[in-house]
């Protein structure tokens, strides 16, 4: 028997066209009604109707192969909400990542190396970076993948080590997230605040988890706003840093170059050098989220490119020129330095340095900056951590209930994990938060290495298989400045890195204050500060190896088709070269530099 029903007409034309359309709409149907705030909200914590995951049968009937295909294609189609903006890609690649490791790390570089090791090695990984952020645009903008470095590495080198630089990645921003709020309670000791750290603690966890569960536009968003402050910060000390260099402070006092003289401008020679490039990898530790953040933007071939090039800017303006002036106004003898005593362990340079020119209330300023810079690299990290799980757990290569997305595009199980791992920020409450910050540093810092060398190694294996499989570089909507040079010359000083640290490790440099690391524990113990990540990144690669024996990708079957986003390639490019041929001067130069 039909149902009965009731007609309704609905005006086409305007009021009182008297025109429309005739509907049928059942009886026992009542027209849909918008739910209530809370319902909405409650609903949007549900699982995604257009939720994938990697199919069962992903590894072979034996149970030893693992389908390359079924992972490419589930990270391809990740249901992550593609809601970032090109503002929000530029301000996460201009200032996503600058945080403790330029605020607070950059003490103990300095005091380690001296004012030249600290700018030597910053500007040689600046330089390694620039190359392979070039590099992974090039990837991400034609294949814009949920979790691009760990899906890269497993679609273009070895599903293996696709799984241990996932895990890598994913391990190192879980790390970070308590390491940031542990800088955080050093860092507000500043003041001798009578509250207790644990305090602090929760407020930060409760703030960056709170903003991660907005979505990923409130990321974006909060990035944009904690991005401007921190480099109107930045830009301020570097104006400031000048007029106290050249004699404007409260004394009229000439500094120049003087403790480049005295003590010197090199502390503890080569090996002193070598220790401080694990640091500025922790500094820049972030850098590549532009290539993550590619799979939620809205359109990455034309916004990706802007970033990756701002990245340039941000490593010579941001870090270079900073720390040229922090080496020109505090000597690598300060004892305030953090590392060289737990006691004096709560100023960066940047307040050093402020703080000696007499000028009362900025050195506070500067501390709140950094506090700001806490909350935006803990968002990037449970951003970062929760991204890369999910793709990890679509490629079937993490635990399924990973792979949970909600209808606002937010991986929410994965949110989850990262905010329980950020409890181990509470051992800021204990006396040993001085430990905890160096060991969660330690492994962060060279986690970032082999992110980076995979990054440099997977480009030279795609562009090989370009070639192979018969593509001109000009289908590439995006092409690498330093080409396929630049990231052999990122893949070698990669690896020289972890050879360097691994140098350090065995045979620690002499403090500067305490008495030198003797006996075979203390030695055993710096090893691992120094290297912690790398036996970590073996066993999750051989363990994955032994048991799936997974293949290395040859040239001819790497998938190059699966997750391209643009389909009419040629003709979108062929509209942009005539959009800037319209552009006057003035603004073709400054797209080529921006």
């Amino acid at each position: 028997m039909a149902k009965s029903t009731f007609e309704t007409s609905t005006s086409s034309s305007g009021e009182g066209s008297g025109s429309g359309v005739v509907v049928s709409v059942p009886y026992d149907e009542k027209p849909a009604r918008k739910e209530s705030l809370p319902r909405r909200v409650w609903d949007s914590f549900k699982r995604s109707p257009d939720f994938h995951i990697t199919q069962k049968g992903q590894v072979g009937a034996d149970g030893q192969v693992f389908d390359i295909e079924s992972a490419a294609q589930n990270t391809a189609e990740s249901p992550l909400a593609r809601k970032l903006k090109g503002r929000h890609l530029q301000m996460i690649a201009i200032g996503g990542s600058i945080g403790t490791g330029l605020f607070v790390g950059s003490g103990k570089a300095l005091q380690q190396g001296g004012p030249a090791s600290l700018l030597i090695a910053f500007s040689l990984i600046g330089a390694m970076l620039f190359c392979t952020v070039q590099a992974l645009g090039e990837m991400a903008v034609l294949l814009p993948v949920a979790g691009s470095f760990s899906a890269y590495s497993t679609r273009f080198l070895d599903p293996a080590w696709g799984f241990a630089m996932g895990w890598n990645y994913a391990m190192q921003w879980l790390i970070v997230l308590p390491l940031e709020i542990v800088a955080a309670a050093i860092t507000i000791g500043y003041w001798n605040s009578p509250v207790s750290p644990a305090v602090w603690v929760t407020v930060f966890l409760v703030a960056i988890v709170s903003i991660n569960l907005v979505g990923v536009q409130g990321y974006g968003e909060a990035e944009f706003v904690f991005s401007i402050i921190k480099v109107i910060a930045v830009i301020g000390f570097i104006i400031l840093g000048i007029i106290l260099d050249v004699g404007g402070g409260k004394n009229a006092e000439y500094v120049g170059g003087r403790y480049w003289s005295a003590p010197g401008a090199f502390n503890n020679g080569f090996k002193g050098l070598c220790s401080v490039f694990v640091i500025a990898a922790f500094a820049f530790a972030g850098t590549e989220l532009v290539g993550l953040a590619a799979a939620e933007t809205a359109n990455p071939r034309k916004s990706l490119p802007t970033a990756v090039k701002q990245v340039f800017w941000r490593i010579c303006l941001f870090y270079i020129v900073s720390l040229t002036l922090v080496g020109l106004l505090v000597p690598y003898t300060d004892r305030r330095l953090i590392g060289q005593s737990s006691s004096d362990a709560k100023a960066s340079p940047f307040v050093i340095a402020i703080k000696d020119a007499g000028i009362i209330g900025l050195d506070s300023v500067m501390n709140v900056v950094i506090m700001i810079s806490v909350l935006s690299v803990g968002n990037s990290a449970v951003y970062g951590s929760s991204r890369t799980l999910a793709a990890l757990a679509e490629q079937g290569q993490a635990p399924q209930f990973l792979a949970y997305i909600d209808r606002k595009g937010r991986p929410l199980k994965a949110i989850g994990v990262a905010a329980a791992v950020g409890f181990l920020a509470y051992l800021a409450a204990t006396s040993k938060e001085n430990d905890v910050f160096i060991w969660l540093q330690a492994l962060s810092g060279l986690s970032s290495i082999f992110t980076w060398g995979s990054i440099c190694l997977a480009h030279i294996r795609f562009r090989r298989a370009w070639r192979i499989q018969g593509r001109s570089l000009n289908e590439l909507a995006f092409r690498s400045q330093a080409g396929i040079i630049g990231s052999w010359i990122g893949f070698i000083f990669n690896v020289l890195v972890l050879v360097a640290q691994f140098w350090i490790g065995f045979a620690p440099i002499k403090p500067q204050y305490g008495h030198p690391i003797t006996g075979v524990i203390p030695r055993v113990r710096s090893f691992f500060q120094a290297y912690l990540a790398a036996p970590v990144v073996l066993l999750c690669y051989i363990v994955y190896k032994v048991i799936y024996r997974t293949p290395i990708m040859g040239c001819k079957d790497m998938d190059l088709k699966t997750g391209v986003r643009d389909l009419n390639l040629a003709e979108l490019i062929a509209d942009e070269e005539l959009e800037r041929a319209s552009w006057p001067k003035w603004k073709k130069a400054y797209k080529f530099l921006c």
